[in-house]
């Protein structure tokens, strides 16, 4: 302790009466805080926190993987109305990306935090939508408007969930070394939950028989109705196998959205409570969308982003169709989850080895072989399971490192823009908002192109054209996709130096702001002991 810190303290305890004092407490002792620990996560909380990141997951594989040919061939859509229902829905879930956050920027601090209440009241309504999207109705004419009303529907109350999950990573620790921790298990988790999605829903649907019907040529009109009257019970079975599967899935999305909310603290960083006035949405808007390593961030990751998503909504039709594997594609959805599950980890370790642009350009160009050789092979059982698990390799990158890189650009932020607070929703949605919504045009534009190449609702097989607008949709478009967004990631500026800069600096900065509050809050108990 210096001489001057000592002078005071006793000048001040001399100044208070002796029965303010407790027995044995030295005068220091009021005036002296202990200083901050390192914020450290229990593995419980990384747990509880990561456990939080399946719900998303595991719908949206579903979705993903299945929504699609579930429309064409279950639900028996017309080829034109699912592209719509895929498109609008999509879209709508983009635009709602930055409509929650505006919101979630608006919302009051509570006992569970800014975000946690957004998490708990959308959960029971989500869930409820995302089953209903699984259910066929007995109105043919209006099944489209069904369809299209509750997948909106289903997106927007899973956007309040996510949206505010996905921020809470700037919350949970103001240490970077953390939260990278606490995202590589999340990242982890999100995978096993994709495993979780594609296991449950492949492996029930896969169960059911899902009837096909031949395409009709002269001899066989006549008895094409006898043909559809047969597959009915069938087709029923089927549909019943997605509704199974769908209430399995809700009741996962409830048990991690408990666990998340029991077992997370949401924290804030020191110097936000300073900030007198919250900033306005649209002025954080202006500020984020001015942030070059932002712009350069998620224009890099929204063309590797819409590569995956590419394959991920035509992969099922893909399977069965081009290459022939009508029963094997949902064990081919696992292959790639399981690898990629299992690799998460190692990325992890790569990416704090090496760096994470190096880790961007290794972990998604590993894709680019194996979607060559899918090409230009022909159709083989073996080497299509050889091809799944390296590409489940190359998803795990794609999964880890846009969570991990964006706490980042946020450290960057704050850095040149330190009185602009309540901006990680901004960010957070934003990213999401752009990805969704180019995933949602690829969807559209695959559907209808599956529509112009003549694809035949149920069919037991599909015309030539069909099959090459698949191999396309799943193999070359990606590969030029995913080398755009590499050739952008070169302009991204925060590298593995930037970054320890960054990190001192904010460290810096939260070490003052808590002497800061210290002091103030020191002389606030002093003048009222006085």
């Amino acid at each position: 302790m210096a001489k001057g810190e000592g002078a005071e303290s006793g000048s001040a305890a001399g100044l208070l009466p002796t029965g303010v004092l407790q027995a044995g407490e030295r005068p220091a002792q009021v005036m002296m805080k202990e200083p901050k620990k390192k914020q450290q996560l229990s593995i419980c909380n990384k747990l509880c926190y990561a456990v939080g990141g399946a719900p998303y997951q595991v719908t949206g594989c579903a979705l993903g993987f299945f929504l699609q040919i579930y429309l064409l061939d279950v639900a028996q859509v017309d080829p034109f109305s699912a592209s719509i229902i895929l498109f609008v829905g999509r879209a709508w879930d983009a635009f709602t990306d930055p409509l929650v956050g505006f919101c979630i920027s608006k919302s009051s601090w509570t006992r569970l935090g800014r975000l946690m209440p957004w998490i708990v009241f959308s959960t029971p309504l989500a869930i409820i939508a995302y089953f209903l999207i699984w259910f066929v109705p007995d109105f043919p004419q209006g099944q489209a408007l069904w369809y299209l009303l509750f997948y909106c529907l289903f997106e927007t109350l899973v956007t309040c969930f996510h949206v505010p999950y996905s921020a809470l990573t700037m919350f949970i620790s103001t240490e970077q070394s953390e939260r990278d921790s606490a995202t590589a298990y999340r990242m982890t988790v999100e995978v096993l939950g994709t495993v979780l999605g594609t296991a449950i829903q492949g492996q029930i649907v896969g169960q059911a028989d899902t009837p096909c019907l031949q395409v009709p040529n002269g001899s066989e009109v006549a008895s094409e109705g006898a043909n559809r009257t047969h597959s009915s019970t069938s087709l029923r079975g089927t549909q019943n196998a997605y509704l199974l599967a769908a209430g399995v899935i809700a009741s996962i999305y409830v048990i991690c959205a408990v666990i998340l909310v029991l077992g997370v603290r949401e924290q804030r960083e020191p110097y936000e409570t300073q900030q007198a006035e919250p900033m306005s949405f649209f002025r954080g808007l202006r500020l984020v969308m001015s942030h070059g390593p932002y712009i350069k961030l998620i224009a890099g990751f929204l063309f590797t982003s819409l590569a995956f998503m590419l394959v991920e909504g035509n992969f099922a039709l893909f399977c069965t169709y081009t290459l022939g594997f009508r029963n094997e594609f949902q064990n081919l959805l696992l292959a790639i989850m399981l690898s990629a599950t299992f690799t998460i980890p190692v990325w992890q370790w790569f990416l704090t080895r090496f760096g994470k642009k190096m880790a961007v350009y290794i972990g998604i160009s590993s894709a680019v072989p194996f979607l060559i050789l899918v090409a230009l092979k022909e159709s083989n059982l073996i080497v299509t399971y050889v091809v799944a698990v390296a590409a489940g390799i190359s998803v795990a990158a794609a999964f880890l490192l846009p969570w991990s890189m964006l706490p980042d650009v946020i450290d960057d932020f704050h850095l040149k823009q330190p009185h602009s607070h309540g901006t990680e929703p901004i960010f957070f949605s934003f990213y999401v908002f752009f990805t969704k919504f180019a995933s949602g045009v690829s969807l559209g534009i695959s559907t209808l192109s599956l529509d112009f190449a003549g694809y035949q609702t149920r069919g037991c097989s599909q015309p030539a054209r069909v099959r090459f607008t698949l191999k396309m949709l799943v193999t070359m478009a990606p590969i030029v996709l995913i080398l755009l967004g590499l050739l952008l990631f070169k302009l991204y500026p925060i590298d593995e130096e930037k970054r320890r800069q960054n990190k001192k600096a904010l460290q810096a900065l939260r070490e003052e702001a808590s002497s800061s509050g210290c002091s103030d809050t020191d002389s606030t108990e002093l003048a009222s002991i006085l």
